[in-house]
């Protein structure tokens, strides 16, 4: 960290539409779902959001170009098919099948997931205090599956590829660590977006080629504009400039927020009801996330 802001309310304030942005994307990508196909959607979000971060990266990066080592380059291609382009795909089929709450929920899992495959690879070990976190969570995650009422909008699909998406943005940040550590995440996120892009454009013009856009609404548009700039470019660009002031628990300790305020705008925007089964899974979701991440940094 290189220390406090001069202006620690304009750091609160950034991070505050961070989450307003992150929680939101899960509204406006239901309503773009409503008019574009899933595999087309995710294709397009990743594709304009590889467009408007390339013009950002030499304008940020300036001098601070660091020498590419053997091989980073290539598995940053990599990293951006399996960690960013298949996780737009399963983040935008999952929330196509699943309701608002368990989607946002399923997202919140992302950290105990990243512990975990750290953990299989040996960066990190499973203490008792980790593993009561990661018991709790479970338990929500189960209570949810369990008590989930026939006609709703979530289904285990749905859930499923949320939990896949998590998994690869697990892989990405775990893999991709040390690249960031060395270029920078702008560098990372930049060469990510435009690959996944890439390796999206298949479906997506095959899908395209089929598709009629001249039904599709400005609302449906306007969303997905939205979700490829507000919440997968410009909340990315906050999340990595607040670490450069405040420690990663306490940035995360904000993202906790993000399933309650996603639910909530859900409410009177989508119709989605709230059940006791979501309160009591989301609390034991989260309980269980707070301990693990707290375990971590004990």
């Amino acid at each position: 960290m290189s220390g406090t802001p001069r202006k620690p309310a304009r750091l609160y304030f950034l991070l505050a539409l961070m989450l307003s942005f992150w929680s939101l994307n899960y509204v406006f990508g239901k309503i773009a779902l409503r008019e574009f196909p899933s595999l087309m959607l995710a294709g397009l979000r990743t594709a304009i959001a590889g467009v408007v971060i390339l013009p950002i990266y030499p304008w940020r990066r300036g001098a601070r170009q660091q020498q590419w080592k053997s091989g980073e380059f290539g598995w940053l291609l990599v990293l951006g098919f399996f960690g960013l382009a298949l996780n737009q795909l399963f983040f935008v089929v999952g929330l196509a099948r699943t309701s608002v709450a368990h989607a946002s929920l399923g997202v919140a899992l992302a950290p105990i997931l990243v512990l975990l495959y750290a953990a299989v690879l040996g960066q990190e070990h499973i203490t008792w205090g980790k593993a009561l976190g990661l018991l709790i969570a479970a338990t929500g995650v189960i209570v949810l599956q369990v008590a989930r009422r026939s006609g709703s909008a979530a289904t285990a699909w749905g859930d499923f590829y949320i939990l896949l998406y998590g998994c690869s943005f697990a892989f990405f940040a775990v893999k991709g660590k040390d690249v960031t550590l060395h270029h920078g995440s702008l560098t990372v996120n930049t060469i990510a977006y435009v690959s996944g892009g890439l390796a999206l454009a298949p479906i997506t013009l095959w899908e395209g080629w089929r598709f009629d856009f001249s039904h599709v609404s400005a609302a449906a548009w306007g969303s997905l504009v939205f979700m490829a700039i507000f919440p997968a470019v410009l909340s990315t660009m906050i999340f990595y400039y607040a670490l450069t002031y405040i420690p990663a628990s306490r940035v995360s300790a904000v993202l906790y927020l993000q399933p309650l305020i996603a639910t909530l705008l859900a409410i009177p925007t989508l119709g989605e009801p709230v059940t006791r089964a979501i309160a009591f899974g989301g609390i034991l979701v989260l309980t269980g996330v707070y301990l693990t991440e707290r375990a971590r940094s004990v």
